[in-house]
This record gives structure tokens, sequence and C-alpha cells, in this order.
């Protein structure tokens, strides 16, 4: 019998995420396996394996979480790719979040629910948090926005809850309102609400949160449940298996370093409102949000609300940057950008689905927002 590759999979089964990194290197392997497969549960602080060192597999994916596991993984002498983003000098074909695109979306996010005036919650641990702090401040420039960063030092974990809270809870307490804030971990959204509430700051009426990872737990937890952004996890793992796969049969890769865009914004109670003071003009917001993919024309927005229509065109311009007729392109827009990451239908019926009657018309304003067709946005999505 042909012998089986022996992989080692040094990755944490403790968070949503890589549960879902996890899931796509199974979706590789019961596609081009099978492999023997060594795993077992992990946290990301968890130390190697105490055999890593002398093994004598064929590969081994990691998220390698210190210097003894990255002399343990060097010294394994095997092909790895690496899934965490590191300092530590493995110098590893690494498969991981485009940390780049979190902030813009974050920032894009609040920006459409008609936030102008922002915050951003951060550690400053590691370069990937500078990396969604900095698209984030920058997306807010480009759209004239100010915002406030506040630092809550080299440590998630806390040395000292009750003041670090203190701390947080005065800064929330000076920010003009309302504003919409976000952390960069699902962890610091969790202590973020926790200071809104301590403060007497309404969640999301005069501060709306995001958090980053879409971590099941702390996201439901929360109170309000944090909206976050999902990491594409499934693609970022079943790219990872096939860089190794090819490295454990000799060949060399096309790309060393593969960033995927997340999937996007998981919209939950504490970021679900529309803050604009005008009363009118966030009820036509909301009915356009609710109803653009039905097929909602601004003449539909005006008999529902009762605004006129140079009001309707004057307001949503100066809240949004954007015209009625281009606000309900752009909420069908993302929703077609959805179909095309999460589902398999064909464009036929993604354009019935999101207020398209031809699937022709559809490409092409697709084409002109994203610069590629349907297409090639699903396919460079996948992979």
């Amino acid at each position: 019998m042909k012998r089986l590759p022996h992989v080692a999979l040094l990755i944490e089964t403790s968070r949503s995420y890589t549960r879902g990194v996890l899931a796509g290197v199974r979706q590789y392997i019961s596609e081009h396996g099978p492999w023997s497969v060594f795993m077992e549960l992990r946290a990301l602080d968890s130390p190697e394996p105490r055999w890593l060192k002398h093994w004598r597999g064929d590969g081994i994916l990691t998220r390698t979480n210190g210097r003894s596991m990255a002399a343990a993984v060097r010294a394994a002498g095997v092909p790895a790719v690496e899934l965490r983003a590191t300092k530590l000098g493995l110098n590893l074909p690494f498969v991981g979040v485009d940390n780049q695109a979190i902030g813009r979306m974050v920032a894009e996010h609040l920006l459409d629910r008609g936030f102008r005036r922002f915050g951003f919650y951060e550690f400053d641990t590691e370069d990937y948090f500078e990396q969604r702090r900095d698209n984030f401040l920058e997306t807010l420039r480009r759209a004239g926005c100010p915002c406030d960063v506040f630092c809550a030092g080299r440590r998630e974990t806390p040395a000292e809850w009750e003041r670090q809270q203190d701390q947080l809870v005065g800064w929330v307490a000076r920010l003009e309102k309302p504003v919409g804030l976000m952390a960069c971990t699902d962890q610091l959204g969790f202590w973020l609400l926790d200071a809104c509430k301590r403060a007497g700051v309404a969640v999301p009426e005069e501060a709306a949160v995001v958090g980053v990872e879409n971590e099941e737990a702390l996201c439901s937890m929360s109170s309000p449940p944090l909206s976050s952004v999902q990491f594409n996890g499934e693609l970022i793992g079943h790219t990872a298996a096939s860089m190794l796969d090819r490295l454990m049969a000799g060949r060399s890769l096309r790309r060393r370093r593969v960033l995927v865009e997340p999937l996007g914004v998981v919209t939950r109670q504490s970021s679900d409102i529309v803050a604009l003071e005008d009363a009118d003009l966030a009820a036509a917001l909301r009915y356009i949000r609710q109803h653009a993919c039905a097929g909602a024309t601004v003449d539909d927005v005006l008999r529902q609300v009762p605004v006129s229509r140079s009001k309707l065109e004057r307001g949503l311009r100066e809240a949004t940057g954007r015209s009625p007729h281009a606000e309900i392109l752009r909420v069908r827009l993302e929703r077609v950008r959805q179909l095309l990451l999460e589902t398999d239908l064909p464009l036929a019926a993604i354009a019935a689905r999101c207020g398209f009657n031809h699937p022709q018309y559809l490409c092409e304003v697709f084409r002109k927002h994203f610069q590629r067709s349907p297409g090639d946005y699903r396919a460079a999505a996948r992979g």
C-alpha cells in the first residue's frame, strides 16, 4: 500500500475561527487525501507535543505560539505552513487573514449606519492589530471623520481588571455621542460593551460597537450581542492544506504568502442602528436597508416616509455621501457580494434575490463597482 502522508495539526480548537480553519483542512483531506493526522484539543498557549522535536512525519500545519514551539517545528525538519502571523522568524509559507481589509470593512459598516464620530480600542502586541487600526483610521480620514484611539497596553489579559475597566469607562464617557466604536478583537469588544454599561452609555443608540473574529462565545455572551468581522476560516484552512500537500510532494509554491479577505461584518444588536438625528431620514434609510433587495425604488421610499424628494436627496447625501438611488444600489450589491461568497447560487438566482431584473445588468453594475465580474470575484475569494 502507498504510505499515507503523516501530518501534525498544531491548531487550537478553542476558538470559532480556528475550528473553521480545521473544517477547511478536513474538506481538503476529504477531497485529496487520505492523510494520517495528529490532532489534539488545544488552546493558543498550549505547549507543543513533546515528541515533535524528534518526529519524522511528513508535514505540519501550525499556529506557532512561542519560541519553544517555533524551535520544535524547525527541528522537525519537514515541510510546514504557518497559519498565525508571528515575529518568530520561521520563514514559513503563510496563509492568514487580510488584516488590512478588516479596518476598512468596520469603518464602512459604521459609516453606512450614519456615524460621523468614531473611536478605536486596541492593544499593541501584534503588527496585525496595527494594520486593523491604521486601515480603520485611513478609511475614516478619507471620509473626513475624526477618530479617538484608546490603547489597553500590551496584555489581552489585564493584570488589574477593575482598574482597566475604570479607565475604559472614563474614555467611553468622554467621547462625543453618537459614536461608532471598533475593538480590534472580540475580547476587547466584550470589555468595551461592559464599559458602556458601567458608564450608562446606551448601545447601540449612543455607541455602536464592532469587534473582530466573530468568536461565538464572546459575541453571544455580550450584552447586547456583539457585531463582529467574520474571517473566512474554511478557505484559509483549505488553502493551507493545499500548500502543504504541494510541499510534501516536492513541488514549489506559486505564492508563499496568501492573505484571505474576511467574509464581512456579522451584524448583531451592538451596531444594528441607523445613527441619524433626523427621524424621517433614519426611517428612509431603514426602509432602504430592509427592502432594497425586494426591488424597492426611490418612489417606494417616498411613499413610505413623510419626506420630500429634495430633503431625502440632500439629507442622505449629507449623511452617507450617496444619493437615495446609490444607497439602494449599494445595499443590493453588498447582498450580491455576500451570496457570491457564501453560496453556489447561479448568477440569475442571485440577481433575482437582490432586486436586479436582468443578470447582464447586474454584471455591468458589479464590474463597475468592484472592477471585476461576479464570476471572477467568486473565484478569487475562494482561492
